[in-house]
């Protein structure tokens, strides 16, 4: 075991493993975020907890761990690249482990001309897969960047995030390669809405042997309307919405019920696709879903590992 959480526990066992995601306030109230983790928390083998998404100013990801942690759940922490360097990285990350935050995932983070500040400067000191290396440096070889020795272990459970449909697509499985090979020990995907291709992808990954050296949890994005829908086909990067689908949420009469409907059979054909270890629920401000379309995938109960 490297950091012997719920996550690795489970996946190690070979279950299917579903993890959710909890979005921190805009503001200080520890109450916003032990609401939501009462939501997915008996649904969920784990929970991300999502640093400073799009870019505006939220409650630290390493509070909201905490926050999980205390409350009997498995924080999975998100860490960008986007605001720190080399130097604050690693402090977090030492920092986050003597609180018992065991998963940390390295992500790039989005631009913060995105956000809320847009003047603000992006520091970008490393990426993300110098990030992945980072800790694994921190784990297994107990050294910092510079070359210092780091007093002590630092137990983590890597993970990173791959889309299988970024362009260019042909090179998704090359680069999630190098990021297995960087030492992620799990990795999510961005949302899987085209099976088909993800299949394609995934048989890229299985030919090279990666989905045994990681476990990859496929990315599932609950709709709950025609607008979202259309919004992700024209505008999410590493997100691929096939029209037939929109369509669907188009023509229904309850928007909500369908997405429910599309994500359920988009969780049963990704149970049958070789290489793919549990799902990722991103249902940020929609969290009262995630109970549903796990007890309604027939995932329910979660393992006790």
């Amino acid at each position: 075991m490297k950091a012997g959480t719920n996550l690795e526990k489970v996946l190690e066992a070979g279950n299917f493993a579903v993890t959710a995601e909890v979005g921190p306030p805009k503001g200080a109230s520890a109450n916003a975020v032990q609401k939501k983790c009462e939501v997915v928390k008996s649904c969920s083998d784990a929970i991300n907890v999502t640093d400073n998404q799009t870019a505006v100013v939220r409650m630290s990801s390493t509070a909201g761990a905490v926050l999980l942690k205390q409350m009997g759940a498995d924080p999975v922490m998100q860490m960008t690249c986007r605001d720190r360097n080399r130097i604050a990285i690693q402090s977090d990350i030492l920092g986050a482990v003597a609180l018992g935050i065991g998963n940390i995932l390295a992500i790039s983070g989005d631009h913060h001309i995105l956000g809320n500040h847009p003047g603000a400067k992006g520091v970008f000191d490393i990426d993300s897969m110098q990030l992945i290396q980072t800790m694994k440096m921190l784990r297994d070889d107990n050294q910092f960047i510079c070359g210092d020795k780091v007093a002590g272990d630092v137990p983590i459970f890597i993970g990173a995030v791959e889309s299988a449909f970024s362009d260019p697509v042909e090179f998704r499985v090359t680069r999630l390669a190098k990021k297995v090979n960087a030492g992620a020990d799990f990795i999510q995907t961005q949302g899987v809405f085209d099976v088909e291709q993800f299949a394609k992808w995934m048989k890229g990954v299985t030919d090279r042997g990666l989905d045994e050296q990681t476990h990859i949890l496929a990315g599932i994005i609950p709709m709950k309307s025609a607008g979202m829908a259309r919004y992700m086909r024209d505008y999410v990067s590493g997100v691929y919405v096939p029209d037939e689908l929109v369509k669907r949420m188009e023509n229904a009469d309850d928007a909500k019920e369908e997405g429910l409907k599309i994500m359920l059979e988009i969780i049963d054909q990704l149970e049958d696709v070789d290489g793919v270890h549990g799902i990722h629920i991103m249902a940020v401000g929609w969290e009262d879903i995630v109970p549903v379309i796990v007890e309604k995938a027939g995932l329910l109960p979660r393992p006790i590992v």
